[in-house]
């Protein structure tokens, strides 16, 4: 990995508001933590002695992004800004931030996505109305997979 790819990974690490990122690739392991004062931190990992195990033999392979649903016409759709769990209120005992009718505003929170035991507010980007909420409470989310359609204001 050279310093061009780790500077792209702390710049997707600013974008989309992530604290710490674990990236490993062709037996090099690197984890970014941002510090409290707004820095990036590179911590080398060490890594593991004994190569993961392949997959058996006419295993499935993984799937890609999933399958998006159909979204209302001219609505504006919400897509995950990284791979997390989604959850639509900020523990289980609360109400949900939003439900679909519900009018938003782009400071409001939509969402919260778990990544790393971090959680991470998603707010909603313009002003309209919630018409369709794409992914169920617990969800595991991909990158890019959208999460609601808002219908513009």
């Amino acid at each position: 990995m050279n310093a061009k790819e780790i500077k792209e990974l702390i710049d997707l690490m600013n974008a989309n508001d992530l604290l710490e990122l674990e990236v490993v690739e062709e037996g090099t392991k690197i984890r970014l933590k941002k510090m409290y004062d707004g820095g990036t931190k590179i911590m080398p990992m060490p890594m593991p002695a004994a190569p993961a195990a392949a997959p058996a033999a006419g295993a499935a392979p993984a799937s890609g992004t999933p399958a998006a649903p159909a979204t209302k016409a001219g609505a504006h759709v919400i897509k995950s800004p990284m791979v997390g769990t989604f959850y639509r209120s900020a523990s289980p005992d609360s109400a949900p931030y939003v439900d679909v009718g519900d009018p938003v505003k782009p400071e409001s929170v939509v969402c919260i996505l778990e990544a790393m035991k971090v959680f991470n507010e998603i707010r909603a980007e313009m002003e309209g109305r919630i018409v369709q909420i794409l992914v169920e409470n617990g969800e595991a989310v991909e990158y890019g997979q959208p999460l609601f359609a808002v219908e513009p204001a």
